[in-house]
């Protein structure tokens, strides 16, 4: 009998008595134990597991229920290590901000008052060892009536208090500690939020006699600025490290087993496709979170890229539209970009040279990945890591760019159904309507118009194998579309696109009559260069062409079909 899959459940213990199937990371705290530095923070993108490693940690160390908890791991990797004699060992803190999403600093400080009081109600056991002033305060963030100085040395005053209950030091663990910064940045209260967290985690985790080991976690490490200033006993581990790669994200044997044990090891070679790619360290990872719903629903599909918050991202690439649009089609278009990744990055570098560092963001949410190891200067080449990534970019360029999705999926399925006169009109309804988006000097690039077709038809990836710029008969073609189920006798399709000069001076009688000639040069080049017989040769016997023709917000659709 298959084991339930733990969608959604990140609690460790819940997992483990539901016997729900996991993949086994207990030995992260052989790994932790052993490392030096008393308070560790490890970035990675959403939806790898840290909160989930956390939870485990945190039932792992608790001195609270400690036989009950021992059991967890009795059939895990760690109950074989001599660190398993830790277990139990020490009080634990465990404060999450994974959740926080908040318009106002008044709204954000209301949500992080809550957090904290929900957290001394569950240590207020301890009150019966303080003195009067101690109980006192205790109260006034047990009820929610502190003042904000209090308030910001709550973590710590806790960890006083559980060292005074059980004469043993603390262990912290601080999940998602910069969703709160990010989310202020973004939202345009950060300069109060900075403040208030500077003291929060700085008293806490800084020259703290009654801290055992504080453990963070974070997507980046931007918000590191002006709060861990003189932390010299923090040691950060990014994605770029090599050490404990494998406990975050899911490994290529996990990954196998797991198809075997689900009955779908015949998926491997897709599953590849859509989730892998992520290198970290040296070590190829996959997404937890789109594996496990895979391994739920069988179908390959998105899954990881609607749950991820991108505010951040999407704050620059709007401000960057113009700036960036040359690197973003060509990561469309699945090539590498080459860029510089700083692991040092601030919110003051971000402001400084949006268009450098947006893609140290892009790379530390996980949106893109390596595609040749770092350089000694911290240059690299950066690629889309896998298809699901891929068709989040697709929907995003179109969002960035157009802020119309719903009309592009009716071009889409005009194409899909071969209806080359909708398709046609959707496109120039689109052009019409989106005169902002074209370079500002009025040269109008190939590569804008490139981008657009591309993104146009990724949505219709599920269907049909998408290549562009790619070497076919005796010569490139710009996008070609092969049915991924030859027994539908879908079309292939291939699209060769014209660009004209909109620097010449036209008369518009001469553009309609320019633009037809370009369609006809275009579907001229497809049958010359046979560009068709890397589709036949695949078995695909019925072929759409399509010349597409642009001037501006002008165009021109010319199609011919080849049938067997």
């Amino acid at each position: 009998m298959k084991k339930k899959l733990p969608i959604g459940i990140s609690d460790f213990k819940k997992i483990i008595d539901g016997n729900y199937y996991y993949f086994d990371k207990t030995e992260l705290i052989k790994s932790i134990i052993g490392e030096p530095g008393e308070v560790k923070l490890f970035t990675r993108p959403r939806r790898f597991g840290k909160t989930l490693n956390m939870s485990m940690i945190k039932y792992f160390f608790d001195i609270e229920n400690k036989d009950g908890n021992k059991k967890l791991f009795e059939n895990l990797k760690i109950s074989e290590n001599e660190y398993f004699e830790k277990q139990g060992t020490a009080p634990v803190i465990s404060i999450s901000f994974r959740n926080y999403d908040e318009s106002s600093w008044g709204n954000g400080f209301e949500m992080i008052k809550n957090t904290i009081s929900d957290l001394y109600d569950e240590f207020e056991f301890v009150k019966e060892n303080l003195s009067a002033r101690k109980k006192e305060k205790y109260d006034s963030i047990l009820f929610n009536r502190a003042t904000e100085a209090t308030w910001k040395l709550s973590l710590l005053d806790l960890t006083k208090y559980l060292y005074e209950y059980y004469g043993k030091k603390v262990v912290v663990l601080i999940d998602e500690y910069d969703q709160p910064i990010i989310d202020s940045y973004v939202k345009g209260y950060y300069q109060e939020a900075i403040s208030f967290f500077k003291t929060f985690y700085g008293v806490v985790l800084k020259d703290n006699n009654y801290l055992e080991m504080g453990i963070m976690t974070g997507i980046l490490r931007v918000a590191k600025e002006n709060i861990f200033s003189g932390l010299n006993n923090l040691r950060v581990h990014t994605i770029l490290d090599n050490r404990f790669t494998e406990y975050f994200g899911i490994t290529e044997n996990e990954v196998e087993k797991a198809l075997k044990d689900f009955n779908l090891e015949f998926e491997l070679q897709d599953v590849q496709k859509w989730y892998n790619g992520y290198l970290f360290g040296d070590i190829e990872v996959y997404n937890p979170w789109s594996i496990i719903n895979f391994l739920n629903d069988e179908k390959l599909k998105s899954y990881w890229v609607n749950t991820s918050g991108n505010e951040l991202i999407k704050l620059y690439l709007k401000k960057l539209k113009n700036e960036i649009f040359d690197d973003f089609s060509k990561l469309l278009n699945r090539e590498e970009i080459y860029k510089r990744i700083n692991e040092n990055m601030t919110f003051s570098n971000l402001e400084s040279n949006y268009s450098k560092n947006i893609w140290n963001l892009f790379f530390h949410s996980g949106y893109l990945t390596l595609g040749k190891k770092i350089e000694d200067d911290g240059m690299c080449y950066l690629k889309i890591p896998n298809e699901e990534i891929l068709k989040m970019f697709s929907e995003m360029f179109i969002e960035i760019y157009f802020e119309d999705y719903e009309k592009f999926l009716y071009m889409s399925n005009a194409l899909r159904e071969g209806n080359i006169s909708d398709f046609e009109k959707h496109l120039k309804e689109v052009l019409l309507e989106n005169v902002g988006i074209f370079d500002v000097s009025g040269i109008y690039r190939e590569q804008f118009y490139h981008g657009l077709m591309l993104g146009i038809i990724l949505t219709l990836k599920n269907e049909y194998e998408i290549t562009s710029n790619n070497f076919a008969g005796k010569g490139r073609y710009d996008l070609l579309l092969k049915p991924k189920n030859l027994e539908k006798r879908k079309e292939g399709i291939i699209l060769e696109l014209k660009v004209v000069n909109a620097m010449e001076n036209l008369s518009e009688d001469k553009i309609f009559e320019k633009l037809e000639n370009e369609c006809d040069i275009a579907l001229q080049q497809i049958e010359k260069k046979e560009y068709a017989s890397v589709l036949k040769n695949s078995g695909v016997e019925n072929v759409l062409k399509i010349g597409i023709a642009f001037f501006g917000k002008e165009l021109a659709v010319k199609f011919d079909r080849n049938y067997s």
